[in-house]
């Protein structure tokens, strides 16, 4: 932490050019996202799937059980039930089947069309499978691309070197409703491609896009579509946030937990029929057991993250990237875990869970440290391993960690220090007596706020402290009243979630905080965020 008195005093004048500042270009409009047809092979891949609907051929689509790959997944179901033509989906199950297009889920299938979503870019063995049992197979992708390709009729994925899509950071259901739009005109349908914007924006949001160029416009057009569609998901997520507008963080924190939890504790095709349900009621129930399914995961969540700080804690030296394993601990929740400790520690870590001899596990990465070229730089060590800058898949021997954390680390030893801090740093700070709705109004103007555009955060300094109320059924959130000295009359709420505060013995208080709108009983209020205490 810097020197408080490094931080620029901010007014809302010089608020609104810092934040104007993050975009290169005005908000670009749905009109103005580029041709489909700049994906390489997409053009080739929409004409393949059209000449299979008039063959009549069977077509079946392969997802990932993400909300990434489910939501893709959902696109297709809905476009091809609107042309109307059969399609089978199937994602599949993250601890029978493993990720991705694979010989296993190959075995299944009765097929004359694959096409993946949000997979199938390392899929070599299966591309062979295929091409041995004359399935032909379209692979649609957004992870990094490894230097043998798959064998496949067509491979979509703005990564590709040979791609000349002019914004490659897009996530894996984009990549699929872009190749629809190409489908539509290959067929010439009257589908209107943005109803499905809706279930998009989801997608954009969970994996953690930068919402800047055309991932923006997405999102904020898919938050309205959201509002207004009569899709029976749209429908219950709406009533189950009650409150308008819905924001790229109640998305975040609110809806793709759920849809997640299919996949991580049971099987993702819940979520998949969530999302693609014709009625309400079925949409409701399907809400319910992913509901359920999120409670589950917390609990199972929370005992690991505490066990891993534990080991963490326990190191003699908290090496450049953590690395952690155990026998015990359940695969749908170490991804989760990972961010955990990377919040907490300010490393990337990896976290495995080990059965029967193989380790199994997700890393996540922060500030500029890319993840999976330090991974990639190790692979020996690995069975199977993918993903992208931020966060990645492994697979390894259990006899192998060991060997893999200490050649991961001495790779890390060549990185920037400088490449480890957080990007999400602090903007500066704010008068207490400027935080008020027209600030409120500024702030709401940037939305969405998510990667690449963070909500900002701002520096309180020696705040006075009015009182302390612990709320929620267990007491385990705090919310504090404070002033901006004992002689002010201004009180604003600082709400600490799953933090409980006790009165410090000064009665100050030095955090960084966020500002949100706080909507209870109709009632509108401003409620600060707290971030970090210092």
């Amino acid at each position: 932490m810097r020197n408080f008195d490094d931080f620029p005093i901010l007014n809302k004048s010089n608020l609104f050019e810092l934040l104007s500042s993050r975009f290169d270009t005005e908000d670009k409009k749905l009109s103005q996202i580029p041709d489909p047809a700049l994906l390489h092979d997409a053009s080739k891949a929409a004409k393949k799937i059209a000449d299979a609907i008039r063959e009549k051929k069977r077509i079946t689509v392969v997802g990932d059980y993400d909300v990434d790959g489910i939501s893709a997944t959902a696109i297709m179901v809905d476009f091809f039930r609107q042309i109307p033509y059969p399609l089978d989906a199937i994602i599949p199950n993250r601890f029978s089947d493993g990720y991705g297009v694979s010989p296993n889920i190959l075995n299944r299938v009765d097929t004359d069309l694959i096409i993946t979503v949000d997979n199938g870019i390392s899929a070599i063995e299966a591309a062979e499978v295929c091409k041995q049992r004359g399935i032909e197979l379209i692979i649609t992708d957004h992870h990094t691309p490894p230097e043998v390709l798959p064998d496949a009729y067509a491979i979509v994925n703005p990564k590709l070197s040979a791609c000349s899509y002019p914004f490659e950071e897009i996530c894996g259901a984009q990549v699929a409703w872009l190749l629809l739009g190409l489908l539509k005109k290959e067929l010439n349908l009257y589908i209107d491609m943005k109803s499905f914007l809706d279930i998009l924006c989801i997608a954009i949001i969970a994996d953690i896009m930068p919402l800047k160029d055309i991932n923006r416009t997405l999102v904020k057009e898919g938050l309205k579509v959201l509002m207004n569609s009569k899709r029976p998901s749209s429908i219950i997520m709406k009533d189950f946030l009650n409150k308008n507008p819905i924001t790229s963080e109640d998305i975040a924190f609110q809806i793709a937990p759920r849809i997640n939890s299919a996949g991580r504790l049971e099987d993702a095709s819940i979520a998949l029929k969530f999302l693609t349900t014709n009625t309400t009621n079925q949409a409701y129930k399907q809400f319910e057991r992913l509901n359920s399914l999120n409670e589950q995961r917390r609990e199972n969540e929370a005992q690991t993250t505490k066990e891993a700080i534990e080991m963490v804690e326990s190191l003699p030296d908290i090496p450049q990237v953590i690395v952690l394993a155990h026998e015990d601990w359940h695969e749908g929740v170490v991804g989760i875990v990972a961010s955990r400790l990377v919040d907490r520690f300010e490393k990337p870590a990896i976290v495995l869970s080990i059965k029967e001899g193989m380790a199994k596990g997700s890393a996540r990465s922060l500030g500029d440290v890319n993840i999976f070229e330090l991974i990639k730089i190790n692979s020996a060590h690995l069975t199977k391993f993918g993903g992208h800058k931020m966060a990645a898949g492994l697979l390894l021997e259990e006899e192998k960690i060991d060997i893999f954390r200490d050649a991961i680390n001495k790779t890390a030893q060549n990185i920037e220090p400088n490449d480890f801090l957080q990007k999400d740093s602090v903007l500066g700070i704010l008068d207490i007596d400027d935080i008020d709705f027209e600030l409120l109004t500024l702030l709401e103007s940037f939305e969405p706020f998510g990667e690449a555009n963070s909500r900002p955060k701002f520096l309180l300094k020696n705040a006075q402290i009015v009182d302390i109320k612990l709320m929620g059924s267990d007491k385990s959130h705090s919310k504090i009243t404070l002033k901006k000295s004992p002689t002010s009359t201004k009180t604003l709420e600082l709400v600490a979630f799953r933090t409980v505060l006790e009165m410090p013995k000064d009665k100050k208080i030095s955090c960084n905080y966020t500002i949100s709108k706080n909507e209870f009983n109709s009632k509108v209020s401003i409620q600060l965020l707290l971030n970090k205490i210092y």
